[in-house]
Parts: structure tokens; C-alpha cells; sequence
């Protein structure tokens, strides 16, 4: 008889979600869900087998005076919603769209960018269940996010780099949250901090597990951002893990046994305490840990800057 996949026996314990905008490698890897951001819709978008796509949303939007910052933002919109209407086509569960990071410290400004991505996908017929709006945990993301969960529209929160993010997500009713393992993993490797023998990306994933399930919380805990095979095994039983094409890959082509390293039962005997996330103490804590401080900013940096690379490839596009 055929061993299963390592894959295939991490998908018994944990929904694996494809961390690409890439259609033929979410076609290959047959994942529940689909996440995006502003990197990966870039390097679909330069890919010439998705410029109708790109073609698409432009039409949509009739001539573009790319001088004009809302008119931007709404075609960059229409981009990210015409992706993911085409992966929804091949995942039979929900995709992860990104409000602008620009907004990452503007509530009013994120919630109006989440309604008007939400009403673009009413307009193309989505059902609006399989729609996760993807948001930043800084203390203005998850204060928007929570003001969206109680109308209704699923968010998903990203560049999660420590528990009080996480715990603030949970206690604000936020579908899902993305806890980021290799980027925390760069920064101990880079600063010469790393004097452990467990890796502190998947340790963080861990600890934010053991008290979401030792608490009861609702909300998702997708593990996100990883750099090797090591990272996903050791997170098995999360529940999301969301994987990018070479790792799925590496995954398929293997056939090592896998047990869940995470598991509910475990969490309910263990003594955790509970850590309060009112504003003043969820600013204090984040800036106590450099790490966060630096990797939350980067992460909003870089996408910032790949939207801007986007803009211009769509300003110049077929010129």
C-alpha cells in the first residue's frame, strides 16, 4: 500500500492553506483556503498568464488619473478582488484579501476599505462567508477589525509577531489571526539572540495555541511564514497552516510519519495565566520586545512598498 504524503497527513491535523496567489499551484496542492497579500499579488501580477486579470479590473474601472490616490486604491482593490474571485474558483473555502497597509494605523480608513472590498465581491456573486478581509494587528487594525466583525465581515489579522496581538484579536471577536514563525525566526538569527534550542518562531505559535484553547477562545490561529519543513511539522495541529508552493511541494514529496505536535487536550491541564491587553498595556508590551517593534514595521513597510510596485506596473501597463 502507498504511505500517504507528509501533506496529506498534516491535512488530518490542521487545514493547510496555499500562501500564494499563484492559480496552478493552488490547482496542484488542492489546499481548504487561499491567502493573499500585496507581495503576492505583485508577483502574480507580472506573471503574463494572469494579465487578464490585470486587464479586467482596469477595464472595470474606466480611464485612471493615477495621480489620484482614491482612484488608485480602488483599482488596486478591483486587482486584489479579481484574484481572488479566480481562486475561489479552485479552493472550496475561503481567500484572505488585504486592506492597503497605508491604513495599518487608520481604523475609519481600514474600515472603508474592507466594506468597499466586500461590496466588489457582492458585485462579482461571492458569497461573502468565503471572504476573510486581512488587516494588521497594530491597536488601530484590531479596533477596526472588531468594528467589522460586528457587521458581519470576517477579518483576518496579520503580522502577528507576539501574544498580546494575538490576545487582543481573540478578546475582540476576530475570525482568524496569522502569527508569523519564520519572520520571528529572522530576526533572533540576525540579531545573534538566538540561545535555544527551540526555534522562537514556532515557540511564539505555540504559546499563543496554548492559551487560546486553555481560554476557550473562538478565533483561528493560522501559523504563517514559514522558512523550512522543520517549522510546519513542529506546528502540526494548528489550526490553519498556511504554506507557500515550494514547501507544499517539499511536503508532497514526502512520506515521513507525522503525529500532531498541537492538540487541544493538552492546553486544559496547563497553568496559564492571563495577560491584560487594554491599550496602554498592548502598546508597553509591544514596545518592550524590539523584535516586534522592528518586524511589525518591516512587514508594514515592505508591503507598502510592493503596492507601489504594483501601481506602477498597472500605471505602465500594455503603455
Amino acid at each position: 500500500m502507498k504511505k500517504m504524503t507528509t501533506l496529506d497527513q498534516l491535512k488530518n491535523y490542521s487545514k493547510v492553506v496555499a500562501d500564494t496567489g499563484d492559480f496552478r499551484s493552488i490547482k496542484a496542492f488542492q489546499p481548504i483556503d487561499a491567502t493573499t497579500n500585496p507581495s503576492l499579488i505583485l508577483k502574480a501580477a507580472i506573471d503574463e498568464v494572469y494579465h487578464f486579470v490585470i486587464e479586467d479590473a482596469i477595464a472595470k474601472g474606466g480611464v485612471i488619473d493615477f495621480s489620484d490616490t482614491e482612484q488608485v486604491d480602488q483599482l488596486i482593490n478591483r486587482l486584489s478582488v479579481g484574484f481572488g474571485c479566480q481562486i475561489l474558483k479552485l479552493v472550496p473555502g475561503r481567500v484572505s484579501t488585504e486592506v492597503p497597509s497605508k491604513f495599518s494605523f487608520d481604523a475609519k480608513k481600514t474600515i472603508a476599505s474592507a466594506k468597499e472590498i466586500i461590496a466588489l465581491y457582492s458585485e462579482a456573486g461571492i458569497d461573502t462567508d468565503r471572504i476573510l478581509i486581512k488587516i494588521a494587528a497594530t491597536w488601530e487594525g484590531i479596533q477596526a477589525a472588531a468594528q467589522l466583525e460586528k457587521e458581519g465581515i470576517k477579518t483576518n489579522l496579520t503580522l502577528v509577531f507576539n501574544i498580546s496581538q494575538a490576545i487582543a484579536c481573540a478578546e475582540s471577536g476576530i475570525t482568524l489571526i496569522s502569527p508569523f514563525v519564520g519572520r520571528i525566526s529572522d530576526w533572533y538569527k540576525n540579531s545573534g539572540t538566538w540561545n535555544s534550542e527551540v526555534d522562537p518562531g514556532v515557540q511564539s505559535v505555540t504559546d499563543i495555541y496554548n492559551y487560546f484553547k486553555h481560554f476557550g477562545y473562538s478565533t483561528e490561529i493560522m501559523a504563517a511564514s514559514f522558512r523550512n519543513v522543520h517549522q510546519i511539522k513542529a506546528l502540526a495541529g494548528c489550526d490553519l497552516i498556511t504554506i507557500s508552493p515550494n514547501l507544499l511541494d517539499e511536503l508532497k514529496s514526502s512520506d515521513v510519519a507525522l503525529l500532531p505536535t498541537l492538540t487541544d487536550e493538552k492546553t486544559k491541564t496547563m497553568e496559564i495565566e492571563r495577560i491584560p491587553v487594554d491599550e496602554s498595556n498592548f502598546r508597553w508590551n509591544l514596545t518592550q520586545d524590539p523584535m516586534v517593534v522592528e518586524k511589525l514595521a518591516d512587514g508594514i513597510r515592505r508591503f507598502h512598498m510592493d503596492y507601489i510596485t504594483l501601481v506602477d506596473l498597472l500605471a505602465n501597463f500594455k503603455k
